[in-house]
C-alpha cells in the first residue's frame, strides 16, 4: 500500500457511521508510515481494539476547547490552504490547547514552536495565539510541500526536523516522533467529516497518478 493510500483510508475510517461498529485496521510500514483501513489487503493489518477510536469518542474534543482560538485556526488555515481539521489536530497533539505551555526543550505555544523557528518565522510572541498559530500553520504548509505532500512525512519534520527525516529517508525511528505522527493522524481523521474533507488527483511526472486530501498550493 502507498503512502497515497493511508490518506484514503484515514479519510475513508473517518466517516463510517458509529453505528456501523465497522472495524478499523491498522498497519506500521517499514518506514514508519501508519496505515488506517476498514478493508485490509495486507495480513500484516491489526484489528484495533472494538469501540476505539471515533466511535468510543475518545477523539472528539470537548465542547468549547477549540472555541477559543476558532478564528484564529480558520484564517491561518485558509491563508496557507491546510486543512482546519489538521491544524486542530496538530494543536491538540503538541499543546492540548494550553496557549503557555513550554516543552523542556523550550517549545513555546499552541504549536510548540522553538525560539529559532519562530524568529525564523517572524513570530515575535510565541505566547500570542494568533502569531503562535499563523506561524505553525505557515511552517507546517513549508514541510507538506518540502515532502511532496506526503503528511506523515511533513509530521515527522514537525517534530524531529527536515534533516532527521531527510536523514533517514522516511519518518525517524525514534519513537517520540513515530508516536506523534499517529496521534496526529488519529486526531485529524476524527475531527475529519464528509462534508470538509476534499480530495484532490494529481498526475506525476512519471504517470503516477496521486490522490491526496492536503491541497496543492494556490488552491483553496
Amino acid at each position: 500500500m502507498s503512502r497515497i493510500a493511508l490518506a484514503l483510508c484515514v479519510l475513508t475510517a473517518a466517516h463510517l457511521p458509529a453505528v456501523a461498529r465497522a472495524e478499523t485496521f491498522r498497519l506500521v510500514a517499514p518506514d514508519g508510515t501508519i496505515h488506517f483501513t476498514n478493508a485490509p489487503t495486507d495480513p500484516r493489518y491489526q484489528r484495533m481494539a472494538p469501540g476505539s477510536g471515533t466511535a468510543a469518542g475518545w477523539l472528539r474534543l470537548p465542547q468549547g476547547t477549540t472555541a477559543r482560538y476558532t478564528e484564529e485556526i480558520r484564517a491561518a488555515a485558509s491563508r496557507y490552504g491546510v486543512p482546519e481539521g489538521l491544524v486542530v489536530a496538530v494543536i491538540r497533539a503538541e499543546s492540548s490547547f494550553n496557549p503557555h505551555a513550554v516543552s523542556p526543550k523550550g517549545a513555546r505555544g499552541l504549536m510548540q514552536l522553538m525560539p529559532e523557528t519562530a524568529s525564523m518565522l517572524g513570530v515575535s510572541n510565541s505566547f500570542d495565539p494568533g502569531q503562535n498559530i499563523d506561524g505553525g500553520v505557515r511552517h507546517l504548509r513549508g514541510l507538506i510541500d518540502r515532502f511532496g505532500n506526503n503528511l506523515p512525512l511533513a509530521l515527522a519534520a514537525y517534530n524531529a526536523g527536515e534533516r532527521a527525516v531527510t536523514a533517514y529517508r522516511g519518518i525517524p525511528p525514534f519513537a517520540e516522533t513515530r508516536e506523534y505522527v499517529e496521534r496526529v493522524l488519529d486526531f485529524y481523521a476524527g475531527s475529519a467529516g464528509p462534508a470538509r474533507t476534499v480530495v484532490y488527483r494529481r498526475i506525476e511526472d512519471d504517470g503516477t497518478i496521486t490522490y491526496t486530501n492536503i491541497p496543492p498550493r494556490g488552491r483553496r
